[in-house]
């Protein structure tokens, strides 16, 4: 419940004040426009303005669930038409954000599939590999079809709950399912910036220090002398591994970043690119996070040849299978884990474990975590993580009728 006993708009990711009008009209669509007003206080400057970038940064055409609490008739999934917020702010004083939105309805969750477009191809390797298609709706969902081929299942369970991943999704096949507007976003990819704030949009600030990206099962974030800390949620809390990215060998790993930038950022996908000044000359990293993987991807560029490197701080024992496009622990951790690591293009294992790749300007890599060690369930062994990688599908989600 808002402040104040107001109710709660939940606007895809953006939590808003309800207001007591909400404007609809039919005819042709059945559109629905609301309006409202965010202000500091009672929430914090920080709050006030993510909401209103947030607003700003909603796509037309672009599918979210919509929550109401005291008008639960209205919820359901909306398409964007147009969105606007105008910002205010009385120094030291007040800041305010006034919004506007206005939505076609696609229909109740009832009434409404919604359709994951799983597009694009393998991705091009080096180990004649086709793959394993795979994909996580949100916890919460039901109905999941495909057709006349059905998918086999596992669970993950992380920070959000346990979610069922899909494994064998039918080629050319677009899944429908159905989710309660209100679970929609459980389980979700997303991230924080400075002080927990979730960020709303891409067209937003973000900066180089202090961001976080989770889906529940894995949470990224800078590393204090690496470069990424990549954290795992096995066992019912995260376990850490530290790990560099080096544009220069075993040499010097890039530990500070001078900018960073939102590709995307969707429920189902989030990419973060991340720069960082050579003088001269600049590398790039892009890192994407998808909802129910056990790995973050990474693709590292620069502009010349050099040593290109993502791999274990401090050393860990590690047993290499690069000729078959990963790196693995030798042994389960403490936490009875094991990572696991790997390219789809042909890399040499890092000493540390990791991979490394001389006389190139991009390196593909990822990053994850064989939940279970020697006993991981299938779907989380080393050779399925892989797999898993190398069949990643971009996905976009659209309502439609039923």
């Amino acid at each position: 419940m808002a402040l104040y006993n107001w109710g709660d708009v939940q606007l895809g990711r953006i939590p808003l004040r309800e207001t007591f009008a909400v404007g609809e009209s039919g005819g042709d669509s059945r559109s629905l426009d609301l309006e409202g007003q965010e202000s500091y206080p009672p929430l914090t400057r920080a709050q006030v303005v993510a909401r209103h970038d947030g607003i700003n940064a909603l796509i037309p055409g672009q599918c979210i669930p919509l929550t109401f609490t005291d008008k639960p008739e209205r919820s359901g999934y909306y398409t964007v038409k147009s969105a606007s917020s105008t910002y205010t702010e009385y120094r030291t004083e007040m800041v305010t954000a006034d919004w506007k939105v206005s939505l076609e309805r696609v229909g109740s969750d009832t009434e409404t599939d919604l359709q994951s477009r799983l597009t694009g191809a393998v991705r091009l390797n080096d180990f004649a590999l086709t793959g394993e298609r795979w994909h996580a709706p949100p916890i919460g969902h039901y109905g999941y079809y495909t057709g006349a081929t059905n998918p086999s299942t596992m669970t993950r369970t992380g920070a959000d709950g346990t979610m069922t991943v899909y494994r064998g999704v039918p080629a050319n096949t677009s899944p429908r399912w159905g989710c309660p507007p209100g679970s929609y976003l459980t389980g979700r990819v997303r991230l924080t910036t400075t002080g927990g704030q979730e960020v709303y949009g891409v067209d937003v600030p973000l900066a180089a220090t202090g961001w976080a990206l989770t889906n529940g099962l894995v949470n990224v974030t800078p590393g204090a002398s690496t470069t990424l800390d990549v954290q795992a949620y096995t066992g019912g809390a995260w376990r850490s591994k530290l790990w560099n990215v080096s544009v220069a060998g075993s040499a010097a790993s890039i530990t500070s970043w001078d900018g960073a930038t939102l590709l995307r950022n969707d429920p189902e996908a989030c990419i973060v690119r991340l720069i960082k000044g050579l003088n001269p000359g600049r590398a790039t990293l892009d890192l994407t996070l998808r909802r129910g993987s056990r790995f973050v991807e990474g693709y590292l560029q620069t502009g010349t040849s050099a040593t290109l490197a993502a791999y274990r701080s401090p050393l860990e024992a590690n047993t290499s299978f690069a000729a078959s496009g990963y790196v693995t622990a030798t042994a389960n951790d403490a936490d009875g884990n094991r990572f696991a690591a790997g390219s789809a293009r042909a890399f040499t294992a890092h000493a540390n474990g990791g991979v490394i790749k001389t006389a190139a300007t991009a390196l593909d890599f990822w990053i994850g975590v064989v939940a279970g060690g020697g006993s991981a369930v299938s779907g989380d062994a080393a050779t399925d993580l892989r797999n898993q990688y190398v069949a990643c599908m971009p996905e976009s989600v659209y309502g439609v009728r039923r």
